[in-house]
């Protein structure tokens, strides 16, 4: 696959993802009557862009990797001094604008937004491919026990139907490499039906290198079963609303869950670090999936959206999260933190940002080699 087949499928997600998020910043930010003086997709010099009637600077910018909304006034204040000296700059009128003075819980609301934006925009788009394109419904039978493997010697059978893995319900066959592959347990429980009898067994995977749907190298877990629909035939079901709505909210509660309970075992030094990917990584997934069709590529879309929200909920220094940290801080004790305190975590935020992108920027060149 040729560059310019990442980059496009790459950045027209990332710029609908970033989009959103910032939008949804913007949208309370109005809502409140904070100024809004640019709204940029992408870093960097402008490309184009144009004004609006209440002065916002609409803009695409060279460098596709995020973007950003600039508030009103908009800078940092450590104190009530300074912040009686800024007020002073401005007249009575342009003082309604000032996202600083508004209420903590507006503000909160405002940062807030960019992420949740992120997650509405994800279960939108599974409601939306529940509806049109169907969930799979089909039953997980296993149609094969590979002798001597961890599910052989831990007691599956033939014919056994898997009901839950690890307390999660399995609903399709789909879902049962999905939660082996994302369990963070040493010993992975099944809830078997075999003869109309639920069962419980405890099975321990063996951790082997592989190959995903996409053909790139991946670490799996594998117990040793195979499963086979029904003459081969999957029972995929277009959904309503409703449960097109509720299974979206369940998708995304899953996979922020897993993916939070996957980062916690990086942060105490467990699991494998290989399968971290950055930009380079994700535009190769991209691309790869963008040719099987436009709902793979929109389902990537969604959990890319979920991941961005995430992460930008971490409580870290020049994240939102960080932001409503801060905020936090000043709604207990009544004030915002020191000048000097601030900036310190700025830092601190700043350097762990850095390192991030250098670790999985080498992550991903290293899995070109």
């Amino acid at each position: 696959m040729g560059l310019i087949n990442y980059i496009v499928p790459f950045v027209i997600l990332l710029t609908i993802v970033v989009f959103i998020h910032e939008y949804g910043h913007y949208y309370f930010a109005k809502k409140y009557g904070v100024g809004v003086t640019d709204f940029s997709i992408g870093f960097g010099r402008e490309i184009f862009g144009w004004n609006d009637k209440s002065g916002t600077r609409w803009k695409i910018c060279w460098l596709p990797l995020g973007g950003y909304v600039k508030f009103f006034g908009d800078r940092n204040v450590f104190s009530q001094s300074e912040q009686q000296n800024i007020i002073k700059e401005y007249n009575e009128e342009d003082q309604k604008k000032l996202f600083i003075l508004k209420p903590i819980y507006q503000r909160s609301i405002i940062v807030a937004a960019g992420p949740l934006a992120n997650f509405v925009l994800a279960i939108l788009i599974f409601a939306i491919i529940n509806m049109i394109s169907g969930k799979d419904m089909t039953p997980a039978i296993i149609s094969e026990v590979q002798e001597g493997s961890p599910a052989f010697i831990a007691g599956m059978k033939k014919n056994d139907k898997i009901i839950s893995i690890d307390n999660k319900r399995v609903e399709s066959i789909l879902e049962v490499s999905t939660f082996i592959n994302t369990s963070t347990s040493e010993k992975i429980e099944f809830l078997l039906l075999r003869n109309d009898q639920e069962i419980s067994i405890f099975v321990k995977p063996n951790l082997i290198e592989g190959k995903d749907s996409l053909g790139n190298s991946v670490k799996k877990l594998i117990v040793g079963i195979k499963l086979s629909p029904l003459n081969n035939e999957f029972q995929k079901q277009p959904l309503g609303p409703n449960k097109a709505i509720y299974y979206s909210f369940k998708e995304v509660w899953f996979y922020s869950i897993t993916s939070l309970k996957y980062l916690g075992k990086k942060v105490i030094g467990e699991g494998d670090f290989s399968q971290l990917g950055g930009p380079i990584k994700i535009a190769q997934i991209t691309g790869q999936i963008a040719e099987h069709g436009i709902i793979p590529f929109f389902t990537i879309m969604a959990y890319i959206s979920i991941s961005l929200g995430l992460i930008n909920l971490f409580p870290i220094p020049m994240l939102d999260g960080g932001h409503l940290m801060f905020y936090l801080y000043e709604a207990i004790f009544g004030k915002p933190l020191s000048q000097k305190v601030q900036e310190g975590f700025f830092r601190i935020g700043l350097f762990f940002l850095l390192f991030l992108m250098f670790f999985v920027t080498f992550n991903d060149l290293k899995g070109f080699g």
